[in-house]
């Protein structure tokens, strides 16, 4: 039984983290796959080469 609420609270927890990163790009706060608004981006994601 111990196995199965582990197991349950490991699924919660990916499930939390799988959309948190989702709202996170969805409202532009993260870089990773700028979606193309560079508009926006006031070049925060870019470095110079």
């Amino acid at each position: 039984m111990g196995t199965v609420i582990v197991g349950a609270v490991v699924v919660a927890v990916c499930a939390l983290a799988v959309y948190s990163l989702h709202r996170d790009k969805k409202n532009g706060k993260s870089c990773s796959g700028c979606g193309g608004n560079c508009s926006g981006c006031h070049s925060g994601c870019h470095t110079e080469q």
